[in-house]
């Protein structure tokens, strides 16, 4: 395949290796560059060789280099084969079954492998089940994070939410449709039951549909619902913490008074720890205590 066809501008000769998105349900979002480079990649390396056949067939073209799988399974192994190929000079394609390469799909490795050796990396870019499900649910997109599965284990994906209750961005997450109910029960209990939410499923396909409210009440659409297709999860983030104020400290310098400190000392650690004016602290425990607030001397 030459550089016109890589639309890389790389000399022609020069092997390298292009991520192309593929259609996440409808075919219609075939790239004209997909196609182009399905029909003449030197390589094709596809998560399933099945998938990639039943895409080929659907957009009615045929492709005509050597078609090899790059999975999960063999992906270690199979990197070097890939990356001997391309330093021979052959433009590698690397599709996945749906959307982008390398997004929670096989392809990270090979790009991790190829940069290591300075070996060009492209892409052809395209649907994203990720950005899609992000600009459908109706919250904010300014800033988010994507962290596709969570793990399947009910300890292990508590961990994994704990360390995300406070997350002020947007987060997408993928969930097989078997797993949604408790996915959903897990994430009520973690962020709590009004966390704004939606649920993509079939995202470009006949079937689409997109549901958007609090937890609460997708976990009980879930749980009363024979849920299927591919499914991603959108959640709002954590709103900014209130500020806290001084009246909020005023139990903790009573407690180093306890202990033996002096009124004074106790209001500059407490407030050097919270963060907070240490005038402020000092005003708000004497008006505890019922005495016109005076200066700490």
């Amino acid at each position: 395949m030459d550089a016109e066809h890589a639309g890389t501008g790389a000399p022609a000769g020069t092997g390298q290796i292009v991520l192309a998105a593929t259609p996440i349900g409808n075919m219609g979002d075939a790239t004209v560059r997909l196609i182009d480079l399905l029909q003449h990649a030197d390589v094709i390396a596809a998560e399933d060789t099945r998938r990639l056949h039943r895409l080929v067939s659907a957009l009615k073209i045929s492709t005509s280099g050597r078609i090899m799988s790059y999975h999960e399974h063999n992906e270690q192994a199979r990197t070097p084969e890939l990356l001997e190929l391309v330093r021979g000079g052959a433009t590698l394609l690397m599709v996945t079954d749906a959307g982008m390469p390398s997004v929670s799909d096989p392809g990270y490795r090979l790009v991790e492998a190829a940069a290591a050796e300075g070996i060009a990396v492209t892409t052809a870019p395209g649907p994203s089940a990720v950005l899609t499900a992000l600009a459908l649910s109706g919250l904010p997109t300014d800033r988010f994070c994507f962290e596709g599965f969570l793990p399947r284990k009910s300890g292990e994906r508590s961990a994994r939410l704990s360390e995300l209750a406070h997350e002020q961005r947007t987060m997408v997450f993928f969930e097989a449709p078997h797993r949604l109910e408790p996915m959903l029960r897990a994430l009520d209990t973690a962020f709590g039951p009004e966390r704004p939410a939606a649920v993509a499923r079939e995202l470009t396909k006949l079937h689409e549909q997109v549901l958007r409210g609090p937890l609460r009440e997708l976990l009980e659409w879930a749980e009363a619902s024979e849920v299927r297709g591919e499914i991603a999860v959108v959640v709002g983030g954590a709103g900014e913490a209130e500020p806290e104020a001084p009246e909020d400290h005023v139990g903790a310098v009573n407690d180093l008074i306890a202990q033996g400190s002096r009124l004074k000392d106790a209001v500059a650690s407490v407030a050097s720890d919270a963060r907070i004016s240490k005038r402020e602290l000092y005003s708000a425990v004497l008006a505890a205590r019922g005495s016109t607030p005076q200066q700490p001397s």
